[in-house]
């Protein structure tokens, strides 16, 4: 089997729906892909199992004052 005959198996072994979704919201998808329908596929998997992770960037926090070395630790 060729690359060709792989893709298109795959493509036919998808059902193609109709969604509605905000414009704004297409639009975001659209800016990060060129396949809004790859996005979309990935959340619903993703969704469905279970696996709804937070931004660990945007979401932890950082320590108020940092841990100060021991005596003698200092690089001066």
């Amino acid at each position: 089997m060729n690359d060709r005959t792989l893709s298109s198996q795959s493509a036919t072994d998808k059902a193609e729906i109709s969604i509605r979704l905000d414009p704004e919201l297409l639009n975001q998808i659209k800016h990060l892909t060129n396949d809004p329908s790859k996005v979309i596929e990935t959340a619903v998997r993703q969704w469905l199992r279970g696996e709804t992770k937070q931004d660990e960037e945007l979401t932890r926090s950082l320590p108020r004052n940092p841990p100060v070395p021991p005596r003698g630790e200092w690089n001066d």
